[in-house]
């Protein structure tokens, strides 16, 4: 597709101090120039919800996004409490991104075991899907029990009404079980270390799991005609929404220097020597000296040395590097890939964020910036 089809989003990553007020003023300025969604992270800092509410109440059209609620932070009951508030508070607007984190969250910080976790995502979306159904929450699988049997609960119903009738979710996917399982039973994926050149695995497995939810659904519809239930609308087409550094500059050389910090600390310190996910989506592209070499200096205490070890080709085709027209042109790669929505993360000082944004907007075709119509106060 062209790449004025592609819908733009914006990344906050993690927030916190002095972070807060320039990610409200970038997701002010997104929100002006016509980006689809504003995304927040957590781990063991700000979590997602605050920084989304808090940028629901001073925007007014872009969409807001968890990337993600971990999984186990919250029960699944709990996530959809959150979910349909903030979809109730923003108007309708909000998109929930789960994602189970890593060993090091998981049981480090929430103190929950990581394990199974392609069947704890599994169920804990169908929880959630029930629970936003306002159906009665009745689950009984090997991660959750709810009600718990032989306990005086009886299954609740969800209280808040929907603004819509169906709040997307979206999968933090990485590896080719986690890829099939997003195609499979979300109506989004969030990827990260998107690279067009080596894409081919991931879509493959992305495809995979949404034709095994076509053959489930026809199922269904065959079995509703003999009185049982099924779906009653299919799913829209999956969004592939992948997050992109962002750093515009005259030399690529030079504006990959600025993203050198953020990729040695996923390849080298997003897991243990055993378990990176990030690090084994590096060796998947080709990658596998230059990733080792990344996690060993990083895990020894030396992380300019595992930033200086990143090759720049890897940054290159991971990220949006470069002057203007040179940035343009990489979008037709990512839409030529299947990319829907190419969520930018800006780097560098806060007025090279704010340029970036405005840059990207004018890649794809999205005027400037108008007057809004609100007080747009991002003090």
């Amino acid at each position: 597709m062209p790449r004025e089809d592609l819908r733009l989003g914006l990344s906050l990553g993690y927030r916190g101090g002095a972070q807060d007020t320039e990610g409200l003023a970038l997701a002010v300025l997104a929100d002006d120039l016509g980006y689809d969604v504003v995304w927040a992270a957590e781990a063991y800092g700000t979590d997602a919800a605050t920084i989304l509410a808090f940028v629901a109440a001073r925007t007014r059209r872009i969409g807001l996004g968890s990337a993600v609620f971990q999984i186990p932070a919250r029960t699944p009951a709990m996530t959809a409490m959150t979910a349909a508030s903030l979809d109730s508070l923003s108007g309708g607007r909000f998109r929930l991104g789960l994602g189970v984190s890593g060993p090091q969250v998981s049981e480090g910080w929430h103190g929950v075991a990581f394990a199974d976790p392609i069947g704890r995502t599994r169920e804990y979306v169908a929880v959630v899907r029930i629970a936003l159904d306002r159906q009665p929450l009745v689950h009984d699988g090997v991660h959750f029990q709810i009600p718990l049997p032989g306990k005086a609960g009886k299954p609740l119903r969800l209280t808040v009404p929907p603004v819509r009738p169906r709040i997307p979710i979206y999968l933090a996917a990485i590896g080719p079980r986690n890829l099939q399982l997003a195609g499979e039973v979300a109506d989004g994926a969030l990827l990260v270390f998107f690279a067009p050149e080596h894409s081919a695995h991931q879509l493959a497995a992305l495809r995979a799991g949404r034709a095994r939810a076509e053959a489930s659904r026809a199922k269904a519809a065959a079995a509703s005609e003999l009185g049982a239930d099924a779906p009653q609308v299919p799913p829209e087409p999956l969004d592939l929404a992948v997050t992109v550094p962002l750093s515009i500059g005259p030399d690529p050389v030079a504006c990959a220097d600025a993203v050198r910090g953020y990729a040695a600390l996923y390849l080298g310190g997003m897991g243990s020597r055993t378990q990176n996910f990030y690090n084994q989506l590096a060796v998947r592209m080709g990658f596998g000296d230059a990733a080792r070499a990344v996690q060993e200096a990083y895990l020894d205490g030396r992380p300019r040395d595992a930033a200086a070890l990143v090759p720049y080709e890897f940054l290159d085709q991971t990220s949006l590097l470069g002057p203007a027209e040179r940035v343009a042109e990489r979008l037709d790669a990512y839409a030529d890939a299947g990319v829907t929505t190419l969520t930018a993360a800006p780097v560098g000082r806060p007025q090279e964020q704010v340029a970036a944004l405005g840059i990207l907007a004018l890649a794809v075709g999205r005027p400037p910036a108008s007057e809004s119509p609100l007080p747009r106060d991002s003090s």
